[in-house]
């Protein structure tokens, strides 16, 4: 297929947008990054399964006081500090199987050229004029924050004490949007979920929204103002825009395909900026608002926060490395309903991988190509007979499906999981209640037994399916060992019973999940 069929196939899909926030680079990525990078792309995998052209955006936020500080600290330059830190997220996102179209650096020319740009239509609409500010800032949150915002006269999120600045600054005028944020709320009931992290920001919203400084004098590692070479931009702002200008907002092309976002995937700590400063912005430029921002939780670590100081952050590498890249996107998403917070046990994954990795799905493959081995020297046998329950499979494949699609639409990924460990279990369930080995001992009943031979292979070809877009190595090796090539496109993506076709050769090989010894 030449690139001018395939550009035209892909436009006649249609576009889905998704991004993770961009991570800030003063630090190595952990838990936290992984949980949403591969939530968002799990949801990527999955549109593009069902025919969609999904474009998944990713990056890094590379400005702020934050990463001069801890540049200085290490004694290198911040382009040094970006650089290293950016090859170490590249890194983990090629490990965990992350399937990005695009990584957006905000010290790219690309972002900063358009966010001069975006920032300076701002000022001459008025809606960015120039003050002065004075009020608390906390710099490891690069936060700015009211009196009445401290708690017990320390930063509301890191607990940190905040300093107390004054200088001049430009603000924008977020207070006249009060009555949009109110009434726009109000008709979009499923901007901002889940539904608690909503109500949260509307009675903020509530509360007043009051303009807010948008530069800092005293910050010299940023994206300059464009009126004012005094000021740097304020890095959340600067931040904000990405998820435009990686599309090339003043370009033809991108922007125009997939603009307005589909869905922002965020953690709860920057709900504010996404669901209230990023839509206001957007407001003030006349440009169409995301579809959907959707927050999700922390986790702890065996219970306890996760801290430097505890020394238990996790590192993506080093579990992949003992525990598998798939059993770790498994487990994140089928722990912990997406949205609320978790606690990451290295017990309940070994038992998730040990109980429903191996046990549940890999001992099914296991035990369907070894029988369909022994009693049809690992060809899927031609299959018109009735088995006495055939159709239990059959019947509830699609219904499965229906479940699944729901729950993926709405990022509920533990009720998806779920539901294919449903069907996985009735697979189980029908391997015992059929007992394939005492129907290979009678030759009469050889047309029963093919019967159930291909009903398991087929319900087997629609779980990998199913599992694709959490584990994606996984579900391949499914499908090779079924017999299927990369370009069996139909067979990889159809759930519709009976795909499979009599005379496939299967291919066994290892179990596919190892049991994990204590």
């Amino acid at each position: 297929m030449n690139s001018e069929t395939q550009n035209e196939q892909t436009s006649n899909k249609p576009p889905f947008y998704i991004t993770t926030p961009i991570y800030y680079v003063n630090d190595y990525p952990h838990i936290g990054h992984a949980y949403t990078t591969i939530a968002a792309d799990v949801l990527a995998r999955y549109k593009r399964l069902k025919g969609y052209n999904a474009f998944f955006l990713t990056g890094t936020d590379e400005h702020g006081q934050k990463i001069q500080k801890a540049a200085e600290a290490k004694n290198i330059s911040p382009n040094d500090l970006t650089d290293e830190v950016v090859e170490r997220f590249k890194h983990v996102w090629d490990r965990l199987g992350i399937t990005n179209d695009d990584f957006i650096r905000t010290t790219e020319d690309r972002h900063l050229r358009q966010l001069n740009k975006l920032f300076k239509a701002l000022y001459d609409k008025g809606d960015i004029y120039l003050g002065e500010y004075e009020g608390w800032y906390c710099t490891p949150c690069e936060s700015f924050w009211t009196e009445s915002q401290l708690i017990e006269a320390n930063c509301p999120e890191c607990s940190r004490p905040p300093e107390r600045l004054k200088e001049e600054s430009y603000f924008f005028r977020l207070s006249k949007y009060q009555d949009f944020m109110l009434e726009y709320f109000e008709k979009n009931p499923k901007f901002v979920q889940p539904e608690s992290r909503r109500n949260e920001l509307l009675n903020r919203i509530k509360s007043g929204l009051e303009d807010i400084s948008v530069s800092r004098a005293a910050v010299q590692w940023g994206a300059t103002v464009p009126m004012n070479d005094k000021h740097t931009i304020y890095v959340w702002v600067d931040a904000l825009f990405n998820y435009i200008t990686a599309l090339g907002y003043d370009e033809e092309g991108r922007f125009q395909t997939f603009w307005p976002a589909n869905i922002h995937f965020i953690g709860k700590e920057i709900l504010w900026f996404h669901g209230v400063i990023w839509p206001t912005l957007l407001k003030a430029l006349d440009i169409e608002l995301p579809l959907q921002v959707y927050s999700h939780g922390w986790w702890t670590i065996e219970g306890k926060k996760m801290s430097k100081s505890l020394g238990n952050a996790i590192d993506p590498i080093a579990i992949t490395d003992e525990y598998g890249v798939d059993q770790f996107r498994y487990f994140l998403l089928r722990e912990v309903p997406f949205g609320l917070d978790g606690n990451f046990s290295y017990t309940a994954l070994k038992n998730r991988t040990n109980n429903e990795l191996g046990n549940d799905l890999g001992n099914l493959l296991y035990r369907t190509l070894s029988m369909t081995e022994k009693y049809f020297e690992g060809i899927v046998p031609e299959s018109d007979e009735g088995s006495g329950n055939e159709n239990l499979l059959a019947e509830n494949a699609p219904l499965i499906n229906a479940r699944m699609d729901e729950h993926m639409n709405n990022c509920q990924f533990s009720l998806a999981l779920e539901a294919a460990w449903e069907y996985i279990r009735m697979a189980n369930k029908y391997v015992e209640d059929s007992k394939p080995w005492k129907l290979a001992k009678d030759p009469d009943r050889r047309g029963e037994l093919a019967a159930i031979m291909y009903n398991l292979a087929e319900s087997l070809r629609i779980i990998a399916i199913f599992t694709t877009p959490v584990m994606p190595e996984s579900s391949e090796k499914m499908f090779r060992q079924l017999g299927f090539s990369d370009d069996d496109v139909e067979a990889r993506s159809n759930t519709k019973w009976g795909i499979l076709k009599a005379g496939t050769k299967f291919k066994k090989e290892k179990p596919l999940f190892p049991r994990i010894e204590d």
